[in-house]
């Protein structure tokens, strides 16, 4: 049985901000929330968050969670005095092990938790990590034949020991009784005042109990985050392996290092994306798609060989098979297009479907619109779809034409195979086959002359 500690308590100083420091985005999202993600993927019986300052703005965005209980650490007297408050919250068991994360170092991955979890139920396991640079973080003591003796803090280290390139990361497991007796144990005679939870591996040893160590696959796993440009440097760090994850699978990015992704992202076969591209939410992105440099996309799907052009928006969107977009496009909530559609610059769309083989090539608004199979929507065309307190829809039916500088005044259909000449300002339905249009009767005013400054 799996009981998981995160410390959440901080309250983030050098980040110079008002929100709580756990809350703070890596790729997209609160840093607390991969913790949370990362953990769930072990199944744990319990979760306990501790929280401080800000802990109202944490259990807002989190509170609804299952298995997951917050406690709250007033004063902050250090990490042993945070997980002590978490122990009448953990699942008791023969079996039962405890965890003990951090809120602020989010991308430790889950196949490095289960490798330090394999003996936790026996011994007391610590994840450590050896550094060129070991400046700040506490040592990690040995014997003579290697055996784990203590670890000591920076601020408390001998001359030999600040010489000692391995660190404790924080994180660490073991059997939940025997954590509890020693947090139980432990004092704050120490350079800071305060109750270190590493404390426990001094007692731990001092009882013959067995402590072993494991290390992360990756050195990004364990950075924390204290600082802006701390936070920067793991957001490009973490980039850059979602970057090798892409082409693992066959992706061609043209620059990996101008790739964001800030959610999830599904990718098909032989997908090329160029640079500064960032995806947002959950993507999805079929085979022979190429998207142009500059593009934003959120919460939606494009189909196989569909191409996005150049600085297009696309939000919550569908695009079909084969279908073309930008450069310059705004797709927003509720877009549908079928395969083989067109939508070209400086064209947006809202709440709209498109049928196939229907375009909209430039400078145009489509909002609460069906538009059914291969119509052609004329440059400058807009539906006039909101009269100041609802929303009203156009139909075009299949196979109309839509001339420029249209105005479609809805609720309003255009029927199948009509046309609306170009300058028109429609208020009722144009006739199936027909060619609707509004002109003012063009005059030539002779004698006319433009006016002049005044002397």
């Amino acid at each position: 049985m799996l009981n998981v500690v995160i410390l959440a308590a901080g309250k983030g100083t050098r980040m110079q901000s008002n929100l709580p420091k756990v809350m703070h985005s890596i790729a997209g999202k609160p840093m607390l929330e991969h913790v949370l993600q990362t953990v769930s993927l072990l199944e744990p019986a319990a979760i306990v968050v501790v929280t401080g300052h800000g802990a109202s703005q944490v259990q807002k965005n989190f509170g609804s969670l299952p298995s997951l209980t917050f406690v709250t650490q007033s004063p902050q007297l250090g990490t042993g005095h945070a997980v002590q408050q978490a122990l009448p919250m953990l699942k008791q068991a023969d079996d039962s092990v405890t965890l003990v994360l951090y809120g602020d170092v989010p991308l430790v991955q889950a196949s490095t938790l289960r490798l330090l979890l394999n003996d936790a139920s026996k011994k007391l396991c610590l994840l450590t990590e050896t550094l060129s640079d070991p400046t700040g973080y506490g040592r990690i003591v040995r014997d003579d034949k290697g055996n784990v003796r203590a670890i000591v803090e920076h601020k408390d280290a001998s001359p030999d020991q600040l010489a000692i390139r391995e660190v404790n990361t924080g994180i660490i497991a073991g059997p939940t009784s025997c954590m509890q007796r020693w947090l139980g144990k432990i004092d704050n005679s120490n350079a800071q005042n305060e109750y270190y939870l590493t404390d426990i591996v001094g007692l731990a040893v001092s009882e013959g109990f067995a402590v072993t160590t494991a290390q992360p696959s990756h050195a990004w796993e364990t950075m924390g985050v204290n600082t802006r440009a701390q936070q920067a440097r793991l957001e490009r760090a973490w980039q850059a392996e979602l970057a090798a994850r892409l082409m693992d699978k066959g992706v061609t990015l043209a620059d990996p290092a101008r790739f964001d992704l800030r959610g999830n992202l599904d990718v098909g076969r032989d997908v090329f994306i160029d640079v500064g591209c960032v995806f947002e939410g959950n993507v999805q992105i079929g085979d022979g798609v190429y998207i142009g440099p500059g593009c934003i996309i959120k919460n939606s799907s494009i189909s196989d060989g569909a191409t996005i052009e150049a600085f297009s928006h696309i939000d919550d969107a569908v695009i079909g098979l084969g279908a073309n977009v930008g450069p310059y496009a705004r797709l927003r909530p509720g877009t549908n297009l079928a395969s083989n559609t067109r939508i070209g610059n400086f064209v947006e769309i809202k709440n709209s479907v498109f049928g196939e083989s229907s375009k909209a090539n430039h400078l145009s608004y489509v909002g609460d619109a069906v538009i059914g199979n291969n119509v052609n929507i004329g440059a400058g065309t807009i539906t006039c779809n909101y009269d100041g307190t609802n929303k009203h829809k156009t139909v075009i039916e299949d196979d109309a034409f839509i001339g420029s500088d249209t105005q479609l005044v809805a609720p309003v259909t255009v029927q199948k195979g009509a046309t609306i000449g170009a300058g028109t300002t429609l208020t009722q339905d144009a006739p199936e086959g027909r060619l609707t249009l509004s002109r003012v009767q063009q005059k030539t005013v002779f004698g006319w002359t433009r006016p002049r400054p005044k002397s």
